[in-house]
């Protein structure tokens, strides 16, 4: 304990700070690895059920809606339902906006790691400064360089503590900012998959024409062109 206290005041109380700043970074990913292997699952699962529905299904949309309403990929299946954009740009832009305004749900937090990748080898760079700066001045003032060598490795001690918390740090940074990518790419599909559904062949609780009926009219109507 003794040698604890002492390579924290040698370190200027900066070394203290390591378990505190070590703490906070592993939070944060705790709680982003949750939330976000939570919302990213949601959306495959989500994502294949919408396959499952087809076009011109409004009763399927309603009940997938329902049973996900709490994810991020429900409440853009809810705001189609409940959008009155007559024109896929017009539902473009409201399924557009409903992304927008989940992004900061996606990224929260993430500024927290951000910050400890760059803070936590300043901290121990600048408590082995302090620790040096201690070291050569009992060289000034005893002229013993075994004390010099001895104080300048312990002080090293919190430039190493820095770098492990940032090396931690920068990879749930990396993960993280993968995962995120892949959520908004999956609201992106999914609200191209909504925008086909509503527009595609229009929104009916009836079965989609088929591609034979629709040419057979078209050549109704060029017949009567011809006429």
């Amino acid at each position: 304990m003794n040698e604890i206290v002492r390579l924290v005041l040698l370190t200027g109380g900066l070394l203290a700070v390591m378990p505190i700043l070590l703490l906070i970074t592993l939070v944060v990913a705790c709680e982003r690895m949750w939330l976000l292997k939570r919302t990213i699952n949601a959306g495959s699962r989500i994502h294949a059920q919408l396959r499952r529905i087809g076009y011109g299904n409004a009763a399927g949309l309603r009940e997938l809606a329902e049973a996900n309403s709490k994810t991020l990929q429900g409440h853009l299946i809810v705001t189609a339902l409940a959008s009155r954009g007559e024109s896929a740009d017009e539902l473009d832009y409201h399924l557009e906006e409903e992304i927008m305004d989940s992004m900061p749900r996606i990224t929260r937090g993430l500024w927290i790691l951000d910050t400890s990748v760059t803070l936590a080898p300043l901290l121990g760079l600048f408590g082995t400064i302090i620790g040096m700066i201690q070291a050569f001045n009992v060289l000034s003032q005893h002229g013993g360089p075994a004390k010099v060598t001895g104080g300048i490795a312990d002080a090293l001690i919190s430039t190493g503590a820095g770098l492990l918390i940032a090396i931690i740090a920068v990879y749930f940074v990396n993960y993280f900012n993968s995962i995120s990518a892949r959520i908004t790419q999956q609201l992106e599909l999914i609200k191209v998959m909504l925008i086909n559904r509503f527009h595609t062949h229009g929104l009916t609780d009836g079965a989609p024409e088929s591609s034979t009926t629709m040419a057979q009219a078209r050549a109704s109507e060029l017949a009567g062109a011809r006429v």
